[in-house]
């Protein structure tokens, strides 16, 4: 088993011959949380695009298990890597099973329904989510931080061992940005899926991951152990501001006001 499950060797990538991201190299630790921190338009969600192969990179490669993800099939490298995008366009009166049901896609064939395993890869991601009395509602009836589950119910329905989240507790509040955070936790921990997410909140990236990455201007400023990289200084080279970081109980916190 490789420690490093996805890598990023000298990459480069970006939008309509506009580069973000600087000779990138960076690794992911298997079975483990990975956040992404820096400030807006360093190229946090264009980093998570370009590993899900949504965007190609101008220069530099990435491989996950070893093999050159360019070189995989659609369908395979669908089945190994879910993405749950900012903010997901959600059908008009979809019902949380239909919604679900769509990460089965890269196991369906042609003009064919759902199957045995696609009905139990639902069932299964719905009670992973807590969500499974909401089956029948439709997706607009919810709150936000019920129809996050249902996405990433959708993601895990996939079945997928690796699982991209940008900004997944945009738009919620404190009570349901702690709930999804435990919840993605859980998902690491008791199933084994490696995690790596996007968040803007520093220490809840600090609480909730094994790794850090912070980008500056579309490079990597610091990445480890977030005990050990975030500091005052780091803070100032992600951010360019100074805030104070101490430590409560042998953890660290960054003192945000």
């Amino acid at each position: 088993m490789n420690e490093h499950l996805l890598a990023a060797d000298r990459l480069f990538s970006g939008y309509d011959k506009q580069t973000i991201l600087h000779d990138i190299s960076i690794s992911v630790p298997q079975n483990k949380i990975s956040v992404i921190l820096g400030a807006n338009g360093c190229g946090k969600s264009t980093l998570l695009k370009t590993f899900a192969r949504l965007l190609k990179p101008s220069k530099g490669t990435i491989t996950l298990d070893g093999k050159h993800i360019s070189s995989l099939p659609s369908r395979q490298l669908a089945q190994t890597l879910g993405l749950l995008p900012q903010t997901p366009v959600t059908p008009e009166g979809i019902k949380v099973t239909d919604l679900v049901s769509r990460g089965r896609f890269p196991y369906r064939r042609t003009f064919s329904g759902l199957s045995s395993d696609d009905f139990s890869a639902v069932s299964d991601a719905l009670e992973m989510m807590g969500i499974t009395n909401l089956a029948d509602r439709s997706v607009d009836e919810l709150s936000g931080g019920q129809r996050q589950r249902v996405w990433i119910a959708m993601a895990l329905a996939q079945n997928t061992k690796i699982l991209f989240l940008d900004e997944p507790t945009t738009y919620l509040d404190i009570r349901y940005q702690i709930e999804i955070l435990e919840l993605v936790k859980k998902l690491n921990q008791e199933f084994g899926i490696t995690i790596i997410m996007v968040l803007h909140d520093i220490n809840q990236a600090i609480y909730f991951s094994d790794k850090v990455i912070g980008l500056k201007d579309g490079l990597v400023a610091v990445q480890g152990n977030p005990q050990d990289v975030i500091s005052r200084e780091s803070i100032k080279q992600l951010y360019g501001i100074e805030l104070d970081v101490t430590q409560v109980e042998g953890k660290t916190f960054v003192l945000t006001v």
